[in-house]
């Protein structure tokens, strides 16, 4: 990847995930990027984050290394004046400040926009916040979920609402700071100028409801909990097992797709069946038609099953875990390996985009 911002200098003044995760994005492409952790809190909370099974003798967390790579860390006490000025010394020098304080902490603490634009003048601070709506509610990943509609929508009618497995709110917001943050260097590159960059989590999680909230703010749809299922297609997510005990999902966006499974499953009756032959009537009857399919994919092995189905452009998916995920040649050429203070980690590149130049 090329280093295109190996000239900017970054301030990492947030915790957690979605501030560290804007600062690794500059680091991969670049930049330095100064992490300051709040020493009289035991730093970035993350690094005590730690799974039943790693080390307790180490201060480094596998969650924590997840979002931090190629930075520097030092140590600092905002409330103590001579921590304060060093920090403030940086950021004199600094392109770009990464915050999630809340307002009234970062104002006490010196750290607020007004006080560090005057240092800077054509400082870039980003910030992060949690709820627009109650800026002083408590904004952890899964308290956004639920109360953004993710978790609402997400599991099984029969059982309690699930939480996606990854702080996807967090995620989605570094993503909209990033944005941010790069449409304010193309500002400070045309005119010298500072910018204030903000974004919340709630935003950012509301921003993401894309077709969800489009069905309800045009039809008035709540969408319920139906595991992996798709409210307006079907075949869509539905889950069948292989002869193998492999396990498949399927994603038929048209009719012809449909019809094209059908062939290769030896079950052409299907399509013309005036309950199966179109998307919506599909959707309507979606049970048995999984039932039905069921019955003839369970007579496949999974790899002629996925050969056949790639061969003919039918979407299809094996279920996977972790560990298969992350052995194919794809993962393990993102896997990016440091030593932080003495702890070999390693996590997957931020950075998924890809540029070359005409030369």
């Amino acid at each position: 990847m090329m280093q295109v911002f190996e000239d900017l200098k970054v301030i990492e003044l947030a915790s957690v995930l979605a501030g560290p995760a804007v600062g690794m994005f500059f680091a991969e492409l670049g930049a330095e990027v100064i992490k300051v952790e709040n020493r009289k809190g035991g730093g970035d909370m993350t690094r005590k984050w730690k799974l039943p099974e790693e080390s307790g003798e180490s201060n480094v967390s596998a969650y924590f290394s997840s979002v931090n790579y190629g930075k520097k860390y030092i140590a600092r006490d905002f409330s103590v004046e001579s921590d304060r000025m060093d920090v403030h010394e940086l950021i004199k020098a600094a392109d770009i400040v990464i915050a999630n304080f809340k307002k009234e902490s970062a104002g006490k603490l010196g750290m607020d926009y007004k006080t560090l634009a005057d240092l800077n003048p054509s400082l870039i601070y980003a910030q992060i916040d949690g709820f627009t709506s109650n800026p002083h509610k408590v904004a952890f990943d899964v308290v956004l979920q639920a109360e953004t509609g993710f978790m609402g929508m997400s599991g099984f009618a029969d059982r309690d609402p699930a939480k996606i497995p990854v702080a996807l709110i967090d995620i989605i917001a570094a993503h909209q700071l990033k944005e941010g943050i790069l449409i304010a260097l193309l500002k400070k590159q045309d005119d010298g100028s500072g910018s204030f960059v903000n974004v919340s989590l709630e935003e950012a999680a509301l921003a993401s409801l894309a077709n969800q909230a489009s069905n309800y703010l045009m039809e008035g749809h709540i969408p319920q909990r139906m595991g992996s299922l798709h409210p307006n297609i079907a075949p869509y997510g539905e889950i069948f097992s292989t002869m193998d005990g492999a396990q498949v999902v399927l994603a038929i966006g048209t009719d012809q797709q449909f019809k094209a499974l059908c062939d290769i499953l030896k079950c052409t009756h299907l399509c013309d069946d005036d309950s199966y032959a179109i998307n919506t009537q599909r959707v309507i009857h979606r049970v048995e038609l999984k039932r039905i399919l069921s019955g003839y994919i369970e007579n496949w092995e999974l790899d002629k099953l996925m050969h056949d189905c790639e061969g003919h452009k039918i979407p299809i998916g094996q279920i996977k875990d972790l560990k298969q995920v992350l052995s194919t040649p794809v993962a393990q050429d993102m896997i990016l390996k440091e030593d932080i203070e003495g702890r070999d980690t390693m996590r997957m590149r931020t950075v998924a985009f890809h540029i070359s130049s005409n030369d």
